[in-house]
């Protein structure tokens, strides 16, 4: 059976709209796979299970002075609250990291995506 000009567009069409559309959707649920471990000023230990890797995170007050990223993914601390500024420190995947003597803690972090 052969197909006629206007089904083999459609085919085609069909057939590209599903490409597109498992692309677009592949990266929304995301998630670093893997555990996030942060320890705050007041030496309380957090530990997150495969967070999403898309979004600004915040760590809990008082912030962080210590991190474990245990994920796949490469991660950015911030001195501030909205994953922005100059004083950022990368901690790549399956590394981990504190905070410079004098520095302030980490208040958020994002992953590299």
């Amino acid at each position: 059976m052969s197909l006629t000009p206007y089904r083999h567009a459609a085919a085609a069409a069909g057939t590209v709209l599903l490409a597109l559309t498992a692309a677009g959707c592949s990266g929304l649920d995301r998630t670093a796979v893997g555990t996030f471990t942060y320890e705050t000023g007041h030496e309380h230990h957090t530990t997150i299970t495969s967070p999403k890797v898309i979004g600004c995170h915040h760590f809990e007050h008082p912030g962080a002075v210590a991190v474990e990223n245990e994920t796949e993914t490469d991660a950015i601390a911030y001195p501030t609250d909205d994953c922005s500024g100059g004083d950022s420190i990368y901690i790549p995947s399956m590394t981990a990291d504190v905070v410079a003597p004098g520095s302030g803690p980490w208040l958020s972090y994002s992953f590299v995506h």
